[in-house]
């Protein structure tokens, strides 16, 4: 890995863990049978979304749950119901898109701990499975779907809903998008192609459309969303200093 500022060293600590009473022990679930080779697990926790208030939301992908965690490390189950919640954003301080693998694309009323649908299919033709998630200034949602597939058949893609409800296709040609940012001036997207071990960088035209997209960085997609997060965080303020 390359970056032109060596980062500072961190030593991790554990903030906080998931209270028994929330996990579910030797529960099967169709989302593990499909991939954890059929093993039973406690929770997946993924989609790490904060507010503006320091919460910290976190989904739990097999069993249809969306947690809030405050500050201090408390949980409180927001919600739970049938679906595979995987990436989160923040629309505004009392909603939360959701991109759910097995239901689309969703939108969660905080308070009310209330889901409604925002988008289902695309030209009646259903998601292979959407993966994650990244909200505009301008309320656009870009979003990955991300299925199954990987380099046997890289026909996975990354979709914007606009806010006037207008779909558009981005991209479709991506091996397993997974993680997906917006640069800081939002003029381009990344995207991590998990199977094809690389960032995609594209760039976004006035129109709404993408032109020139290649592979911004090699070996950075296998943790998806934080190696994006760095990567471009590093890249902007390297420009930043030059």
């Amino acid at each position: 890995m390359y970056f032109r500022t060596v980062p500072d060293e961190k030593r991790l600590e554990v903030f906080t863990s998931m209270p028994k009473p929330f996990r579910r022990v030797n529960v099967r679930s169709d989302w593990a049978d499909a991939n954890k080779a059929g093993s039973s697990v406690e929770s997946f926790l993924e989609g790490p979304t904060f507010d503006q208030a320091g919460n910290l939301y976190v989904t739990d992908i097999p069993y249809g749950r969306v947690f809030r965690i405050s500050a201090s490390g408390e949980w409180t189950l927001v919600v739970e119901y049938d679906g595979e919640p995987n990436g989160l954003a923040l629309v505004d301080e009392g909603h939360l898109a959701i991109a759910d693998y097995k239901k689309g694309l969703l939108q969660l009323d905080i308070k009310r701990g209330e889901i409604c649908q925002i988008l289902l299919r695309r030209n009646a033709e259903g998601f292979k499975g959407l993966n994650d998630l990244a909200v505009s200034s301008t309320g656009d949602i870009y979003f990955t779907d991300q299925g199954q597939t990987g380099l046997r058949d890289p026909t996975d893609r990354v979709f914007r809903l606009r806010k006037s409800g207008q779909l558009d296709l981005l991209l479709g040609n991506v091996p397993s998008p997974n993680g997906l940012v917006l640069s800081p001036d939002e003029k381009v997207l990344f995207v991590a192609a998990t199977r094809g071990n690389s960032t995609w960088r594209a760039p976004l035209q006035a129109g709404g459309s993408v032109l020139k997209v290649g592979q911004f960085s090699p070996s950075m997609a296998l943790v998806g969303w934080m190696a994006l997060l760095w990567t471009v965080a590093d890249a902007c303020t390297s420009h930043m200093r030059a």
